[in-house]
Formats: structure tokens, C-alpha cells, sequence
């Protein structure tokens, strides 16, 4: 089993014990209000999308993972990269970071720690030479969390019919991430 560790979370491949949590956080409409998708209304779609998901780890390499609470073992969400083989933005085999919680743990610094590791993981590790990420025009919490990290605003792009914030961060000695550890 693959994993991150910082501070305070472990991040880690999804195992079909985290479905529970997996949906708690994407039945609850307030976090999903920024992302265009339904709510999920059966346990068994999370269990499906884990399945999913662990499928891209095997074909991938990569995906999205679970992160967990250190001090307290719990789920809070997931982060990490995807792997674009199709093309998103006129660009092809690219990896968008991405992150979600449960609200109550939003505003406690967990996104950007967690988005962070996976900024480092894809420059030290995989040595891609960009990160890309997307928000909704209005989601500016996310936006500050990318920001905080390094990422730049590239443009407006219109995805799957919603405009999109899309900003990137290149493997760069200057960048916030790769100035210290976690």
C-alpha cells in the first residue's frame, strides 16, 4: 500500500473500508455545490468509485487518494493527481491535482497541506514538469489554497459545458512547494 505522510495526515490509496466516509462526503451537497456532479444517493456508488479508482492506480500509477487524520484515524476526504490521457484544454497525458473534504474539516489548512504533498510528490517523484488544476469561477477557497502553492492563473476554459478557472504550476526551483519540506 502506497502512501504520503505529513504533518498531520496519512494519504493513501482508497481500501473498500473507506466507502463510508467516501460517502458521507460526496452525498453532502454543500461539497459538491462547486463541482457539477449529483450527490451520490446509495452506499454502493462509493463503493463503485473506489473500485474505479483503484483501477487507475493499476493502469496509472496514480489517482485520487484517501487522506486520513493522523491523531485520529479518520476520513476526511480525498486529494491527488489525475491522469489526463485524453485531452482536456488542447493538452494531452497531463495530471490535474484535485482535493476534496468533509466540511468539517475545511478551514483547518488540510487541503493545502495535502495539496502540497502531491505538488512535491509530482515534481520530486514522478518529475512531470507541470501540475494543472481547475475551480469553478466562484469557488474562491479552492482558488486560494492553489495559490497559496504556487499555482498560476493560465485562463477561462469551458469544460463538460461550465466555465473553469484553469491554473497551472511548473517544476520550478522558485516555487513555494519545492522551498522546504513538509
Amino acid at each position: 500500500m502506497k502512501q504520503i505522510e505529513t504533518e498531520r495526515l496519512i494519504i493513501r490509496e482508497f481500501e473498500l473500508s473507506d466507502t463510508e466516509g467516501l460517502f458521507e462526503l460526496d452525498s453532502n451537497p454543500d461539497v459538491l455545490k462547486f463541482i457539477g456532479i449529483d450527490s451520490v444517493k446509495e452506499i454502493q456508488e462509493s463503493e463503485d468509485l473506489i473500485t474505479v479508482l483503484q483501477k487507475q492506480y493499476a493502469e496509472n500509477g496514480i489517482g485520487r487518494w484517501a487522506v486520513i487524520e493522523k491523531s485520529t484515524g479518520d476520513f476526511m476526504g480525498w486529494s491527488g493527481l489525475k491522469l489526463y490521457r485524453e485531452s482536456i484544454n488542447n493538452q494531452i497525458n497531463i495530471y490535474e491535482l484535485g482535493y476534496r473534504f468533509i466540511p468539517r474539516f475545511w478551514g483547518k489548512g488540510f487541503a493545502t497541506e495535502s495539496a502540497r504533498a502531491w505538488v512535491n510528490y509530482a515534481f520530486d517523484e514522478l518529475k512531470i514538469p507541470k501540475l494543472f488544476a481547475v475551480t469553478d469561477l466562484e469557488h474562491h477557497s479552492s482558488k486560494n489554497v492553489l495559490h497559496k502553492l504556487g499555482f498560476k492563473d493560465i485562463e477561462v476554459i469551458k469544460y463538460n459545458g461550465e466555465y473553469l478557472n484553469w491554473l497551472e504550476i511548473k517544476n520550478e526551483s522558485e516555487n513555494i512547494c519545492s522551498k522546504g519540506s513538509l
